[in-house]
């Protein structure tokens, strides 16, 4: 992404520890931002500033010396803290908190109507609390704009509540036409497979190598919302809705799906505010779980903790963990951390989806974990409509054979609700006169 932003010095505090930067230096430049600094405190919060008195003015000094135009704070800021700090800042300087500046992100890469309206509703869950802190100050104090918080409005709180369910209420319907659409790819024949994981643990990657083509023109008119251009960008949140792909296997035909990235620290608000992108994941027929395994090892942990509380909530699909970017990583620290990871990863596969090592193993292991094909024979008369119903077989299995003699034999293997489909076809045809 080319810096559109302007010039961000990035600040966090934390409690004890170090206060480690790199991720929130990476979501600046994912926003625009051409980050020219940094400053941190180990420290309990203070609830004014947020940073202690004497770090505020290191930080506003080097703001002026870096001649910056955003401060980007790794922390949630009240709305007070946020007044208070851009007191002590240079005229003009922004303040950003964490959530502000994903929120940033969502909205420059929201390109469908659905992430377009969880990006909006996660704003307005952004902004209720501060709203009602307004009027609460308002009222208490009878100072409209109290503390800089601007002029009080009364209907401002009803407004939001009006727009986060009216929100709600559209994204249910959309989620009940995609709902639609996962039944008829099943009715159709077809496996899904969903990629689940952090940003930049190489989904969209992975998603490439699985794929069978880059045009998928033979399934457009039936899914019509297959993408044909899943991009792999060294950059978090590269995917914010969902990218579908038809996958290259040998038998049977399989969706792949690419969700929204975890990102660590995100609240409960936020993360309600996409669970529609999560019900890609499910409601799969299997879940692979992308683990960049070139992390440091207690970060992977954390990571694969945080994946499995939010995925085991609802999901009844297996979920395989795929350990990735192995090219990066020399065999003795990835025997270390396999064995480390053992108790949340027992069975793991190891890939590089940039090299394509070891795809031919997580493509046995789908096969594996994906649900049981049964094997069906059926005896057909020979008519115009048997030959449709062949074709169909054709389309929705794995034929094995087919004999045309008197009567036609056809030998397939299927998912157990297209061998139903099958057989109740085939009744039909036999139940009907001969002509």
């Amino acid at each position: 992404m080319t810096e559109t932003n302007g010039r961000a010095v990035v600040a966090k505090r934390v409690d004890d520890g170090h206060p480690d930067t790199e991720e929130i230096r990476d979501l600046a430049r994912a926003a625009g931002y051409t980050v020219v600094g940094e400053v941190t405190q180990t420290r309990t919060e203070d609830p004014s500033l947020c940073l202690g008195e004497g770090k505020v003015a290191e930080l506003s000094t080097l703001v002026e010396l870096e001649d910056a135009t955003t401060v980007v704070f790794d922390n949630r800021l009240g709305p007070y803290q946020t007044y208070n700090l851009g007191n002590e800042l240079p005229d003009g300087v922004e303040v950003v908190d964490r959530f502000r500046l994903i929120l940033d992100i969502f909205g420059q890469r929201a390109q469908t109507k659905k992430a377009q309206l969880q990006v909006e509703l996660a704003e307005l869950r952004y902004e209720l609390p501060r709203a009602e802190a307004k009027a609460s100050l308002a009222k208490r104090d009878e100072r409209p704009g109290f503390m800089g918080l601007g002029e009080y409005d009364e209907s401002r709180e009803r407004d939001i509540k009006a727009q986060i369910s009216r929100i709600n209420d559209e994204l249910e319907r959309i989620e009940r036409t995609e709902a639609h659409r996962r039944e008829q790819r099943r009715e159709s024949g077809f496996d899904l497979v969903a990629l689940a994981g952090y940003t930049n643990a190489g989904k969209s990657t992975l998603l490439r190598q699985l794929a069978s083509d880059l045009e998928i023109d033979e399934n457009e008119s039936l899914h019509p919302d297959l993408d044909a251009t899943a991009k792999s960008e060294n950059q978090l949140f590269t995917t914010l809705g969902t990218t579908t792909r038809r996958a290259e296997f040998d038998r049977r035909d399989v969706l792949v799906t690419d969700t929204v990235g975890f990102v660590s620290d995100l609240p409960h608000w936020l993360v309600e505010s996409f669970k529609s992108t999560l019900s890609e994941v499910y409601r799969a027929d299997l879940v692979l779980l992308v683990v960049d395994v070139s992390d440091p090892l207690e970060e992977i942990r954390e990571k694969l903790v945080t994946c499995h509380d939010t995925l085991y909530e609802r999901n009844e699909a297996p979920i395989v963990t795929v350990l990735n970017k192995a090219d990066l990583v020399d065999e003795a620290d990835l025997k270390r951390k396999r064995e480390a990871l053992s108790a949340l990863a027992p069975a793991p596969v190891i890939i590089s989806a940039k090299t394509g090592e070891n795809m031919d193993e997580l493509r046995r292991r789908i096969d594996d974990k994906l649900p049981k094909w049964r094997r069906e024979r059926l005896v057909l008369p020979m008519t115009d409509e048997t030959m449709s119903l062949v074709s169909w077989v054709h389309d929705h299995a794995h034929v094995e054979d087919v004999e045309y003699a008197e009567d036609v034999i056809l030998d397939f293997e299927a998912r157990p609700s297209i061998v139903e489909k099958a057989r109740a076809k085939a009744r039909e045809l036999s139940a009907a006169p001969a002509e």
